[in-house]
Order: C-alpha cells, then sequence, then structure tokens
C-alpha cells in the first residue's frame, strides 16, 4: 500500500509541476531565446508534430482510454515497469488538464530543431520508450535463458 501512495504522490507532483510552468508560460507571455533553446507560448489543439490538429475532444477521449487501461491493470504493474508507467500517467493527466479545462495544450520549450513541448510532453515520451526498453530487454532475456528439460517420460 506505501508504494501506491508514494506513486499516486509522485504522479500528483509531476501533474502539480507541469501545471504550475504552463500557469507560468500563460501568465508571463515570455520569450527567451538562449540559443540552443528557447521559450515560449505555443497552443496546441493536436498531437507531437501537429497531428489531430483541431481535435483536442478525440485526443482527450484518448487520454481517458488509455488511463482507464493504465488503472484497471495497476496491480499487474510489475516494479521494473513502475516509473515509466508513472511517468506516461503524469504525462497524460497533464495534458488531459489541459484540453479539458483550456481547450488546447499549452507547450513553451523549443530546441528550434523539435515541435514545441512541455513537461508533461516529456514525461509520456521518456516514459513510452523506458517503457518500450524494459519490455524488449525482458523479452531478449526470456530468449536467452535455456529450457530445463526434466528428461521424464511421457506415460
Amino acid at each position: 500500500m506505501k508504494e501506491v501512495t508514494r506513486n499516486a504522490l509522485i504522479v500528483a507532483g509531476l501533474v502539480i509541476l507541469d501545471q504550475l510552468l504552463k500557469f507560468i508560460a500563460l501568465k508571463s507571455d515570455f520569450l527567451i531565446n538562449l540559443g540552443f533553446a528557447a521559450l515560449h507560448l505555443v497552443t496546441n489543439t493536436g498531437a507531437s508534430f501537429g497531428i489531430f490538429h483541431n481535435n483536442n475532444t478525440l485526443l482527450a477521449w484518448f487520454s481517458l482510454i488509455v488511463l482507464g487501461i493504465i488503472m484497471m491493470n495497476v496491480k499487474q504493474i510489475r516494479k521494473q515497469h513502475e516509473i515509466p508507467t508513472i511517468l506516461i500517467v503524469s504525462g497524460l493527466l497533464g495534458n488531459l488538464i489541459d484540453r479539458v479545462f483550456r481547450g488546447f495544450v499549452v507547450d513553451f520549450i523549443d530546441l528550434h530543431w523539435w515541435p514545441v513541448f512541455n513537461l508533461a510532453d516529456s514525461c509520456i515520451v521518456i516514459g513510452v520508450v523506458w517503457l518500450g526498453a524494459v519490455i524488449l530487454l525482458e523479452d531478449f532475456k526470456k530468449e536467452k535463458t535455456p529450457t530445463v528439460k526434466t528428461g521424464k517420460k511421457k506415460d
């Protein structure tokens, strides 16, 4: 039970940090150019790379469905999948809050060579890549593990 509480607190902390950064981006209307990156406000009604532009409702429902699937299977999440799942849930919730209450997602981190993004987007991407790598590594280890034969005959 302590792990569930800890994980919920981590999710809450990441969502609060994401929303705080977005609030600052919206209120300060900042434009900071650091050379390699910039901070400026962009509103987004679609998904990454401009796909599903103006499909905010569809993307909100998609987020709810994915969150529901994760929550229905939360007891089956293995230890090595916890942190990436926490990141994915945090990111989905952070952007879902924007979609529901603002009608768009607030993006503000611009690397000049990548679409403008936010903390929630980073959590989702890092979580998905991490989870994928863990799953692939587990599968690779299963393939390398020799099967043990008992030598018993079937009757």
